[in-house]
């Protein structure tokens, strides 16, 4: 005797699904080891320009983001005998401005800003 083609689509579907099941089936998750959360750093560092006159250096800074930026500009002197130059450290806070200035007698060998996060 046959079978009706219902009673073989009844019977047959879940005997499919779990044929198929258990090849497709993926293994038991192992257990991963996670990183430890860490955020991304806040952007940080006043824009500086920097420009040389002759003997005189002029930084002008300004500082786009939240947290407090001291910067100082550093002169080199060009001459051995010429004393270099440092500026006085400024907090430049959020959305401020500075303008550092520092001179050697002579010529200008290097023209730096240095950046602190306060």
């Amino acid at each position: 005797m046959r079978m009706p083609w219902r009673s073989a689509t009844v019977l047959g579907v879940p005997g499919a699904l779990l044929a198929l099941g258990t090849l497709v089936w993926p293994a038991a998750p192992t257990a991963a080891v996670s990183e430890p959360y860490r955020p991304e750093p806040r952007p940080f560092g006043a824009a500086c320009s920097v420009y040389v006159e002759g003997s005189r250096a002029t930084a002008h800074c300004h500082n786009p983001y939240l947290d407090t930026d001291r910067v100082q500009l550093h002169v080199e002197c060009a001459r051995w005998w010429d004393v270099d130059a440092d500026s006085a450290p400024v907090n430049i806070g959020p959305t401020g401005r500075a303008t550092l200035t520092e001179r050697c007698w002579k010529e200008i060998g290097s023209v730096w800003v240095s950046h602190l996060r306060r």
